[in-house]
């Protein structure tokens, strides 16, 4: 047996010892590299992180700012409230999640436990309201409406009421100066959540987990502006939680005031006008359907003319904003947004849309114009318009013979706008189009404004339709399918339509053109884009972006940042056709379908013109839908109810009311200047003082007549009124006047 020699080992030995020491030495250096890393390159970093995790936060919240109306009374702002809350994390700890200590809190606060515990738990797709959408590791508020007396049972045994707290806070207030509810326009405020603090993060204005924040209105709109910054305090704590410093501390900045275009006195009585409205149109009889009207939804709308700059914003149904406050009981959510509700929380002034009716006869008159007809005719309106053996009915079967455009608006002829655009629906094609039609009827209707947003500062605002070839063959191709499922020649009236709209419902015929002329078909407008409108017509034309919101003030007053009025363009008509349109609605206010509700009751169209256009929407499957579109040199006021009957019948008297208020016009049509509540749009700003308070703006509408009553020692008109209270004229003095102006009956007016 050969030996082999040790000394043949010894270079292998070697290798493998140096391989190993090569490995050892790169882990080492690997190691080393990492170390180098985390406590040098990023050491700081990570000892901050580190630190972090040893820090906790106190949070004051921020006081909201206050929202003004026009003259500084508070239609928002906040008030001290002793406040219950319970800390969600604090009774998880518990054995039974709190329940015990939940159920003897009821009992202090004289509420039932089941309600008590509702409110603590957490809203998802399942849970239905009262329940918590803001984060679960703040306190949650039970209520804002504890006395004294149970704050301090809550207080003085603490050791029975573990992880509930009962302290003053600052709580959201909806003042309605003078009975002005304005809950729409205003809006209302939620908890925020997790998914929202992690969207604003990393954004100028992100959110703390105490925050409440806009859910609707003017505090969704302006919430950055209103909401402030909140105070943070950092403690720095051990591991076993105990305080051993203060890390640093951020003092809390409130949030600014918003001063708003609205006048309260204004807002309440827009309110009181419509709901009269409405509850008078359920009295009186509808002939087409055999029953009285419902009239069960209206808006109305007040517009400076020449600004854009909401005065008065009114929807009915209508809701007490503070229900929110605090967190918002089972019966009070039902209320609002349960089946049987009506949708109160709806802004119909922005988001109801309806057929206009004849109230849309201005936008195919400024068409036929551009189109090359003359504004002066003559165009015949006959009683009736037959177009392939279909009868298209003058309203009320009316006819007035020759006339110009001008006169067919003041008594709403049908006819002359059926043949007009039958004419141009012949000149683009017909069923078969040209390859570039005119479609100048709508073409105009987008020019106005309509199928889109006015910008309006409210957030939710609806775009309306305007019913083009575009729409209509999008339309079809949504609908085609179940057209051609349910359709049937010869059925039912539904089920014919259906069946004629599978085989063509994507042309453009003659009967769709017809009934689009004078508003009604597919054509969707808002109220707000046709007092958008109308202000255009009073003043020369431009069509301005409506507007609340005035000026953003700080909370101390020093820093005024104002709100301009914008524009978004201009009306399609040059100036002479609008002064012919002007003219003729003119005419609808003193000899055409308004004079009933102006000129024949005594209104001072000398002093004051009034303008306006009459509507009577029908809705298949439901009663006509009332139109009233006005304006002055001032104001446009535009007013509609659903299911109301016609437009002058209706919504005729409330407006009149409305401008009667406004102008302080008696009811023998005189002027009583000291009742107007705002013959002219205010033009100033309250002054919020370094204090907070406030002083209203000086009123000046007539420099001559203030120092004619200066120097006789008189009070100058409106300055009895800066308190921000509204004197709402009696009911015995409202019934009055509309049994003067014949509102118990309807005439048929279009």
């Amino acid at each position: 047996m050969t030996n082999i020699p040790e000394t043949g080992r010894t270079p292998r030995v070697q290798i493998r010892l140096v391989a190993i020491q090569i490995l050892v030495l790169s882990l080492l250096g690997t190691l080393g590299g990492r170390l180098w890393y985390l406590q040098i390159r990023e050491g700081d970093q990570y000892a901050k992180e580190a630190s972090g995790n040893h820090v906790q936060q106190v949070v004051q919240p921020a006081v909201r700012g206050s929202i003004l109306d026009a003259r500084g009374a508070p239609l928002a702002d906040n008030e001290t409230r002793l406040v219950v809350s319970a800390s969600r994390t604090d009774l998880l700890k518990m054995k039974d999640d709190g329940k015990a200590v939940l159920t003897k809190l009821a009992g202090v606060l004289g509420m039932r436990p089941k309600e008590v515990m509702e409110k603590v738990r957490l809203c998802d797709a399942e849970t239905p309201q009262p329940c918590w959408n803001g984060s679960p590791y703040q306190p949650i508020p039970i209520t804002d409406e504890a006395t004294a007396k149970q704050a301090l049972q809550i207080r003085e045994r603490a050791e029975d009421f573990p992880g509930i707290t009962a302290e003053p806070q600052a709580v959201r207030r909806y003042a309605g100066p003078g009975e002005a509810n304005t809950a729409q326009v205003l809006g209302y405020l939620s908890p925020v959540t997790d998914e929202e603090i992690q969207q604003a993060q990393d954004t100028d204005s992100p959110y703390l987990r105490s925050d409440q924040v806009g859910r609707s209105g003017l505090e969704r709109q302006y919430d950055k502006e209103l909401r402030g910054k909140a105070g943070v305090t950092r403690y720095e704590v051990d591991n076993l939680g105990r305080v051993i410093g203060q890390a640093e501390s951020d003092t809390a900045q409130p949030g600014s005031n918003l001063v708003t275009s609205i006048d309260a006195r204004v807002q309440r009585v827009a309110e009181y006008e419509l709901n009269e409205a409405m509850k008078e149109a359920r009295k009186a009889w509808d002939r087409n359907t055999g029953e009285k009207y419902k009239a069960d939804s209206g808006a109305v709308v007040v517009m400076e003319a020449k600004t854009g700059r909401i005065v008065a914003m009114a929807s009915n149904p209508t809701y007490d904003p503070n229900a929110w406050v605090g967190g918002i009981s089972a019966k009070d959510y039902k209320k609002l947004t349960g089946k049987n509700s009506n949708y109160p929380l709806l802004n119909r002034a922005i988001q109801g849309q309806s057929a206009p009716g004849s109230v849309f006869k201005v936008i195919p008159t400024a068409a036929a114009v551009n189109a090359g007809y003359s504004f002066n005719g003559p165009y015949d309106c006959s009683s009736s318009y037959s177009i392939g053996g279909q009868v298209f009915k003058n309203f009320e079967s009316k006819g007035y013979g020759p006339i110009s455009l001008g006169r067919a608006l003041e008594v709403s002829c049908d006819t002359v706008f059926y043949r007009l655009s039958h004419e141009e629906w012949k000149r683009d094609g017909g069923t078969k189009p040209k390859k570039n039609t005119n479609d100048w009827f709508y073409k105009t209707a987008h020019q106005f404004g309509l199928g889109a947003e006015t910008g309006i500062d409210l957030p939710n605002e609806v775009t309306g339709r305007v019913p083009d070839r575009k729409w209509k063959q999008d339309y079809w191709k949504a609908n085609k399918d179940a057209w051609c499922k349910t359709g049937k020649r010869g059925g039912t009236y539904a089920e014919q339509i259906a069946y004629e709209n599978c085989l063509e419902g994507n042309q453009m015929r003659a009967g769709d053109s017809v009934n689009y002329s004078i508003g009604q078909g597919d054509t969707l407008v808002t109220p707000i884009q046709m007092a958008t409108i109308y202000a255009a017509i009073s003043n020369g034309g431009t069509l301005y972006n409506p507007s609340v919101g005035k000026a953003v003030v700080s909370p101390d007053g020093k820093t005024v940042q104002e709100i301009e009025p914008k524009s978004h363009g201009k009306l399609p008509m040059n100036q002479k056709t609008l002064a012919e349109m002007d003219d003729a609605l003119a005419g609808v206010a003193t000899r055409g379908t308004a004079a009933w509700r102006f000129a024949q009751v005594g209104w001072p169209q000398d002093k004051i013109p009034m303008h306006a256009k009459t509507g009577t929407a029908e809705v298949y499957g439901k009663q006509t839908t009332s139109w009233f579109t006005t304006y002055t040199k001032d104001y446009a006021v535009v007013m509609t109810i659903s299911q109301g009957g016609t437009g002058s019948g209706a919504s005729g008297p409330a407006v009149r009311n409305i401008y009667d208020a406004l102008y302080g016009v008696s009811d023998d049509g005189t002027i009583n200047k000291k009742n107007a509540l705002l013959p002219a749009p205010e033009k100033n700003l309250p002054k919020i003082q370094t204090d907070g308070s406030i002083t209203p703006p000086k009123i000046s509408k007539d420099p001559a007549e203030d120092q004619r009553a200066s120097q006789k020692g008189e009070t100058a008109p409106d300055e009895q009124q800066l308190a921000g209270t509204v004197a709402t004229p009696t009911t015995e003095n409202r019934d009055t006047r509309r049994r003067r102006r014949g509102s118990g009956g309807r005439r048929m007016l279009t």
